[in-house]
Order: C-alpha cells, then sequence, then structure tokens
C-alpha cells in the first residue's frame, strides 16, 4: 500500500509506527483531501484538521472550504479527520466568533447531505493511527472488489457478486 500526502501538507503524519509493513510514503499534490493512495486518488480522500483549524474552516475560511467540500463529494469515500474529540470541539479555541452549535451543526449537514464525515480523533495521534486504518481498510476492500469482479468476469455463470455502491453525486448538488 502507497500513501499519498499532500505536498500542501504542513504537518503531515509520519505513519512511523506501521513501518516495517509494506507501507510506502509519496508526497505528491492531490487535487482534494490530504491523504490518499496511489492508483485511487480521486476515490478516497481524508482532510485533517485541528481543532482551532477545522473552526477557521467552518467559520472565516468557510468560502474557500465550501470549494475543498465540491471536490471531495465526487470521491468514493471522503472525510474530515479532526485531531480532537467531540466534546472539545464543542469549546470553541480563543478568538473563534463561530458558535460550537453552528460548528457541529455544519459538520453533521455535510455528512447527511454530501457523504463527507467527520470524525472526532481525540488526539494527533489516534488520528494517525485512524488515517492509517481507513486507507488500509480501503485498500483492502478495493482489493477485494478488483478480485471479485475478475472472478465474475471469468465465470460462466455470471452470478454477480456485491458492489459497494458508489456516491451519487446528483443529490447532492446544494451545499449546507
Amino acid at each position: 500500500m502507497t500513501i499519498v500526502i499532500d505536498t500542501r501538507e504542513r504537518t503531515p503524519y509520519t505513519f512511523s509506527m506501521f513501518e516495517g509493513g509494506n507501507v510506502e510514503i509519496v508526497r505528491q499534490k492531490l487535487d482534494a483531501g490530504d491523504y490518499s493512495l496511489v492508483g485511487h486518488e480521486h476515490d478516497i480522500a481524508i482532510e485533517r484538521k485541528t481543532h482551532a483549524d477545522a473552526y477557521g474552516c467552518l467559520g472565516r475560511g468557510r468560502k474557500r472550504f465550501h470549494r475543498e467540500i465540491d471536490r471531495l463529494i465526487t470521491y468514493k469515500y471522503a472525510a474530515i479527520i479532526i485531531e480532537c474529540s467531540l466534546q472539545t470541539f464543542l469549546e470553541p479555541p480563543p478568538h473563534s466568533t463561530l458558535s460550537p452549535s453552528a460548528a457541529i451543526n455544519t459538520l453533521i449537514s455535510w455528512d447527511l447531505r454530501f457523504g463527507v464525515r467527520a470524525i472526532f480523533a481525540g488526539t494527533r495521534g489516534l488520528a494517525e493511527t485512524y488515517v492509517f486504518r481507513m486507507l488500509q481498510k480501503f485498500n483492502d476492500h478495493h482489493s477485494e472488489e478488483t478480485l471479485a469482479r475478475r472472478s465474475d468476469e471469468t465465470s460462466p455463470e455470471g452470478t454477480g457478486t456485491c458492489q459497494p455502491r458508489g456516491k451519487n453525486t446528483s443529490s447532492r448538488s446544494s451545499r449546507g
């Protein structure tokens, strides 16, 4: 598995706790998100945010971040990993004028309307582990899906397999 880290990510995860496994890391510009997988750069994207950064994107930087959400909704899987707990998130950072209610309601709306999930990981270390596991599972499931599709294509009966459904962006045209 080769993890892609966006070149604009200023404090990237190192994934050093997973060294020794079959993991490689490359830095390249991603169209959306901070983390993805080689060969799946337009299928999975994970955007990393600190507590303060999330509030900034939901408040003053909202217009710019909406453009990011517009890109993320076209992916099979998109998530925003937030490096704090929900309890901490509901306490606005210093100097923020955004209410916690507005912040959490926006994240919930984006999840329900666009399928872009907000994940409160607790700490930076837990967020790094969570991102790694998401990428690993996506990679595993995609590999299984590819094998199943190849098997189905060669099967004389064409029995079919259950395939994960992709995102239907036609019903997600307006933003929250």
